[in-house]
C-alpha cells in the first residue's frame, strides 16, 4: 500500500452530511462524521502513520499487469472498483 496515494487515486462517497475518500487500494483514507465539520475518524491522507484508515478489499494474487480502477455507476453516486 502506497503511504500517500495521489488524490486522483481516490473516489468520494457521501450522504450529503459527510463524505469519505476511498483509495483505489480499498482504504478509507479520510472520513469525518457525523458532519463535514466534525473531527476526522480516518485521516491517513494527511498522516499515514497516525491518521488511521480502514481497508475494504479482497486479497488478490500478485500479478503483473493487474490494474485496479474506480468508477461511478452511470447516473449514480455508487463507487465501484474493477481489475
Amino acid at each position: 500500500m502506497d503511504r500517500y496515494p495521489p488524490i486522483a487515486e481516490h473516489g468520494m462517497v457521501g450522504d450529503l452530511q459527510t463524505a469519505a475518500l476511498i483509495s483505489s487500494a480499498g482504504t478509507v483514507d479520510w472520513w469525518c462524521t457525523p458532519r463535514f465539520d466534525a473531527p476526522s475518524v480516518f485521516a491517513s491522507l494527511l498522516d499515514s502513520e497516525r491518521g488511521g484508515h480502514c481497508r475494504l478489499a479482497v486479497d488478490l494474487p500478485a500479478s503483473e499487469g493487474l490494474t485496479v480502477r474506480q468508477l461511478y455507476l452511470s447516473d449514480t453516486a455508487i463507487l465501484t472498483g474493477s481489475c
